[in-house]
């Protein structure tokens, strides 16, 4: 006869088994709310004796996973406990234990159970090792091989849903050697098989390789879906081929060979702007059957993409109005636009948004706002931001060099340069950029070129175009023109017009017309078709006072049917973004800007304030 403590326990069981199990059944989604229910079911069980029951710890272990997209909602910490306090949890467990980590934000961890799992004696089967590969593909500088001998070794290397996952995670990882290779090792190759390896070019942005390998897909007769579509659609818009993306919007989308969902329509919003078209985006978007956050997301990142900054910053409005809750990409983009449009009060609204709302300040966010404050003139507001931000990688760092060198602020951008080298922070290319802009504002000759020559042999990287760029720009600037024309000769890459501006800025500037006047021409030789570079050649002229040879350009411009576009400006008025073309008159206040432009002009002549007043006076007219 069982003893009055078993059987006040197994009753206590018998009442309770029933209840909790019901209720973990209705835990499918653990919030910070409900989340905090499981721990006092747990509580319960310590206080019943029943905190070494391993039936019920397993229930509540496996009721305390959340989906996918509440990954990062749940305890870790407090789940990784319970495990520990079950005897011996099996294969079953251990999976759904990797499984969780796996989605959540610390992928790592999948490896570190896995590491338990074998310790304990308990042998992986056919489902661990897609689930652990999962992890693989989430987690930075994970190296796939680390289990591939523990794959061959259990005898999965032949298993069909492992060699699918291999070669997703060898292609998450960049090595996309290894993921074709596994790609022609598997002799029936299905639609997943296909999708992760389109997805594996287009992770290392080799869009080409992606469509390659859908053409190859077609003529295999493999059947597609929509994720396929959704990962072509990014490849064609990576490449910039519209036709390809067209082809694959008219054939598989508009003729109902796939499901036109949230997703489909977010790629093809996606692909049409990075191709450049952002009207047929906008088209898009509005025949969408049904949009969420994505998708807004979406179009005002093509349209931030396409320069309309003023149009991103109207669909965001249309997006509140609709009552979708902006997440960190939207505001991301929506940043950009205020920067670009200098729109200080609405980059302000966003900051506040995101202080009041349960958004994280994610670093992309955090950099976002410093380049925001920085290109509105709020220097000290974009450094107060970088000081507060926890997490400083090397894009924040970079948005702030750069802030302090389009301020002119050489020194303090050089300063903190070094302090990014002091936190172990490795520059990129774009830092260097930044700081070589910053030694081209302030001067610093000597400077720009020790971190010119020092870039490969102390930072590992390989001056690209635009460190050329910069250099021709900052010996330019200083009046060094022979070493800026020589530096240019000994490119190791073509020099691309960008180049070859910046020394004819520097021409203007120290009045080197001839020389100017070489390069203006082989500006319009590279560029025919920029009616800028007739312009500028044509003021090169106008200022030599050669009316001749401008009146000549003028009318070469003009036979080869080409306009100059006109200059356009915003300016930003109690939260509202005004726009100006030159020429337009439409807006209802461009009367009164002219009056009090040319008032201007004369006081500034008056002044001595503006020399070449002629050239002034014609450039903005």
């Amino acid at each position: 006869m069982p003893s009055t403590a078993t059987a006040r326990i197994n009753l206590t069981t018998s009442n309770l088994l029933p209840t909790l199990l019901s209720f973990l059944s209705n835990q499918k989604c653990p919030t910070s709310f409900n989340f905090n229910y499981l721990k006092k079911i747990h509580s319960l069980l310590i206080t019943c004796n029943l905190s070494n029951c391993t039936f019920l710890l397993t229930n509540l272990l496996l009721h305390s996973y959340p989906p996918t997209s509440h990954a990062n909602h749940f305890d870790l910490a407090y789940t990784s406990s319970l495990i520990n306090q079950i005897g011996r949890p099996n294969t079953y467990l251990w999976n759904s234990m990797i499984q969780m980590f796996s989605s959540s934000s610390e992928p790592q961890m999948s490896l570190i159970f896995f590491a338990r799992m074998r310790q304990d004696g308990v042998f992986p089967n056919k489902h661990t090792f897609p689930l652990l590969l999962k992890a693989f593909s989430r987690a930075k500088d994970e190296n796939p091989f680390q289990v591939y001998a523990q794959i061959v070794k259990f005898g999965f290397n032949s298993d069909h849903f492992v060699q699918n996952s291999l070669v997703s995670a060898f292609a998450n990882y960049g090595d996309i050697e290894c993921a074709h290779q596994m790609f022609d090792e598997i002799t029936l190759k299905d639609l997943i098989t296909w999708t992760a390896m389109i997805n594996g070019y287009l992770k290392i942005g080799h869009g080409m390789g992606a469509l390659e390998v859908f053409v190859e897909m077609r003529s295999k007769g493999v059947k597609v879906d929509e994720v396929t579509i959704v990962s072509v659609l990014g490849g064609a818009g990576m490449v910039g081929d519209i036709w390809f993306g067209r082809w694959v919007h008219g054939f598989y989308v508009e003729s109902g060979r796939v499901h036109w969902d949230v997703y489909v329509g977010s790629a093809l919003v996606d692909m049409y702007s990075k191709c450049g078209n952002c009207d047929d985006a906008r088209k898009v978007f509005e025949e969408m059957p049904c949009r969420n956050i994505v998708s807004w997301s979406a179009l005002i990142a093509g349209c931030v993409q396409c320069y309309r900054f003023k149009d991103a910053l109207l669909v965001f409005c249309d997006m509140l109005a609709e009552a979708v809750e902006p997440n960190q990409t939207t505001l991301t983009s929506v940043l950009t636009a205020c920067a670009q449009l200098g729109a200080l009060d609405q980059g302000r609204w966003v900051h506040k948004y995101i202080g009041t709302s349960k958004l994280k300040m994610n670093p992309t966010v955090g950099t976002a706002l410093v380049d925001m404050y920085a290109k509105c003139g709020c220097i000290r507001l974009a450094f107060l931001v970088f000081e507060n931000l926890p997490i400083k990688d090397v894009y924040i760092w970079t948005a702030m060099i750069n802030g302090l060198a389009i301020h002119g602020d050489a020194a303090n951008s050089l300063n903190l340069f070094s302090q990014m080298l002091s936190s172990d922070v490795r520059p990129n290319e774009v830092t260097l950029i930044g700081v070589l802009s910053a030694c081209s504002h302030g001067g610093l000759v000597d400077e720009g070129r020790k971190l010119f020559g020092s870039m490969k042999h102390i930072y590992g990287l390989e001056p690209n175009v635009d460190h050329y760029g910069c250099m021709v720009d900052l010996l330019g600037r200083a009046g060094y023109l022979d070493e800026a024309v020589k530096l240019i000769e000994n490119m190791p890459m073509e020099p691309t017009p960008g180049v070859w501006g910046a020394l004819f800025g520097a021409c203007m500037n120290h009045k080197a017309y001839e020389l100017g006047e070489w390069v203006g021409k082989h500006l319009i030789k590279l560029q025919p078709h920029h009616s800028g570079r007739y312009a500028l050649l044509a003021n090169l002229y106008s200022k030599r006072c050669n009316w001749e040879a401008a009146a000549h350009i003028r009318k070469l411009m003009k036979e080869s049917g080409l306009e100059k576009n006109p200059g356009c400006s915003w300016v930003e008025l109690n939260g509202v973004v005004h726009e100006f073309f030159a020429f337009d008159e439409l807006h209802r206040d461009s009367k009164s800007v002219y009056t009090i432009l040319e008032t201007i002009v004369v006081h500034s002549e008056c002044a001595n304030c503006i020399s070449d007043m002629e050239l002034f006076l014609h450039d903005i007219h």
